[in-house]
C-alpha cells in the first residue's frame, strides 16, 4: 500500500513556507491504519520491547493499539503538568522555544526495555527527550518507530545509536 497517498500535504500550515503533512485522512482509512500498525508491530517485535511509550498527543493513536497487538504495557509520555503522580522531567528546545515532557517515576522497571512510538521524527528533539526520561527512570530504549520522519532535518541523526525505525521519509 501506497501509505503517502494518505498523507494530505497542507502548505503553510502553521506559518508559511512550512509544508505540513497531515495524518489525519490515514486515520480515516481502516486499512491505511492497519497497515502502519501491521509494520509498526512487526519492526517493534524484532526489538524484543517490553513496553510502549507514546509522545503525546499523536503518539498515543500508533503507540496504545501497538501496545495491545504485543500485549505489552503503554506509558504515556505527556507535556508538561499533565501527569498527576510523581514523575521526571526533562526540558528541550524546539524549533520555536523551549518545552518540558513528563513521565510518572514509577513507569517503567529497572532496565525494562522501551519502544518509543509517535508520528512524525523531525528535527529529533521530543524523540531524544523522551530517550532521556526513559533512561531517567531506569529504562532501556529498545528501539523507535515513527510513521513519517523528514529527512532534511536530520532528526535521525540527532538520535545517535538508538534504532530507529520509519514508514514514510519525506527528503
Amino acid at each position: 500500500m501506497d501509505l503517502a497517498a494518505v498523507i494530505r500535504n497542507v502548505p503553510d500550515f502553521p506559518s508559511a513556507g512550512v509544508l505540513f503533512r497531515d495524518i489525519t485522512p490515514l486515520l480515516g482509512d481502516p486499512a491505511a491504519f492497519g497497515a502502519v500498525m501491521d509494520a509498526l508491530e512487526h519492526e517493534a517485535k524484532q526489538h524484543r520491547p517490553e513496553a510502549i511509550v507514546g509522545i503525546e498527543s499523536r503518539g498515543f493513536i500508533f503507540g496504545t493499539p501497538l501496545a495491545d497487538r504485543l500485549s505489552l504495557p503503554f506509558v504515556p509520555v505527556r507535556k508538561a503538568g499533565k501527569l498527576p503522580a510523581a514523575r521526571m522531567s526533562v526540558e528541550y528546545s524546539l524549533e520555536y522555544g523551549e518545552s518540558r515532557l513528563d513521565i510518572h517515576a514509577d513507569a517503567l522497571a529497572q532496565g525494562q526495555r522501551a519502544y518509543i512510538v509517535d508520528d512524525l521524527l523531525a528535527t529529533g528533539g521530543t524523540a531524544l527527550a523522551t530517550a532521556k526520561l526513559v533512561e531517567l527512570i531506569g529504562g532501556t530504549i529498545a528501539g523507535m518507530g515513527f510513521v513519517i520522519e523528514l529527512e532534511a532535518l536530520r532528526g535521525r541523526a540527532k538520535l545517535g545509536s538508538y534504532p530507529v525505525f520509519s514508514l514514510i521519509k519525506y527528503a
